[in-house]
């Protein structure tokens, strides 16, 4: 593994964005560091993309400031595009163009080269045959192959990825998941926005959690998931017993032996606490990412856009 650079990814100081009296971004200040995969959560329309776009010079930032690899986001644009591979969300081709001269043509407008292009074709099975092929002839998923391949072909030190396994089969999804592991373990660092909870728990060591262009959290994946509350479920020999007092358990519902109820907190402290001859079976659902995601999004309608 390559050495992680001291200086953040990508810094954000204040960085807001307005559209009018849409507020897409606000006060916006993180720190992504060299090397890490960092998960960027929010449902559409939450300020993910907004991001993206000002981070890399397409808009400009109505107040504060941002540096990515080090370079200023309103002076030093074009290099910062030089140096990043971007997969922009729902990203378009020349139709008339084959999938092979597609990915010809975005390599040469970055001048960076291709050295991981036949290495990433084959791992998302896109062989020469089907590159040959026009790019109209491609199916949503074959486009988004591509759109990963060229954001990635020229081993770049920061991949920007937007919804990036929107559109692949689980079997390509599987593939692009080791990609990134492959790539962390390079020491790449990947920023990348989703609304796709289990591949950002399955992939990320930072997530930050964005709500109406505010930050709503920004915390390690592990350490989200501790905070989160486990459903619990117990059989007992006969009628079940009183728990009360039982700490971090909550919500108890007592049916004959059958017990349900939720567990915030030390899983190993309330195996402790219930241990007895009269238990028959325990179940305890493992914390997930979502219970974390949907507390910051409690009330809000936009939840129902989260996928699982």
């Amino acid at each position: 593994m390559e050495q992680a650079s001291a200086v953040p990814a990508i810094a954000t100081r204040g960085l807001t964005k307005h559209y009018g009296n849409v507020h897409a971004l606000v006060d916006l200040t993180i720190d992504v560091r060299a090397g890490e995969l960092f998960g960027f959560l929010g449902p559409n329309g939450s300020g993910k993309s907004t991001l993206i776009r000002t981070l890399l010079g397409f808009l400009h930032p109505t107040h504060g400031s941002a540096t990515v690899l080090g370079l200023e986001i309103e002076a030093d644009s074009v290099e910062i595009r030089r140096r990043t591979g971007y997969l922009p969300g729902g990203i378009e081709l020349y139709d008339s163009l084959s999938g092979a001269d597609a990915l010809e043509y975005l390599a040469a407008l970055q001048d960076r080269g291709s050295k991981m292009r036949e290495e990433l074709c084959e791992r998302l099975q896109m062989p020469v045959s089907v590159l040959r092929r026009k790019v109209r002839d491609y199916s949503r998923g074959m486009r988004q192959k591509i759109g990963v391949i060229q954001a990635l072909q020229h081993d770049p030190e920061l991949a920007i990825l937007d919804e990036p396994s929107e559109g692949l089969d689980p079997l390509m999804q599987y593939a692009f998941y080791a990609l990134m592991d492959d790539q962390r373990a390079k020491g790449r660092t990947i920023f990348f926005s989703s609304h796709i909870l289990s591949e950002v728990e399955r992939l990320c060591d930072r997530v930050a959690i964005i709500r109406s262009g505010h930050l709503m959290a920004l915390q390690s994946v592990d350490d989200l998931l501790a905070r989160r509350k486990r459903k619990v479920q117990l059989r007992w020999r006969g009628v079940a017993p009183d728990l009360a007092g039982v700490p971090g358990l909550a919500d108890v519902e007592v049916d004959g032996d059958r017990m349900r109820a939720t567990l915030l907190g030390d899983v190993s402290g309330f195996v402790r606490a219930i241990a007895s001859p009269s238990l028959e079976d325990l179940t305890i659902e493992p914390a997930r990412l979502e219970e974390a995601f949907l507390e910051y999004y409690a009330g809000d309608e936009a939840s129902e856009e989260v996928r699982g």
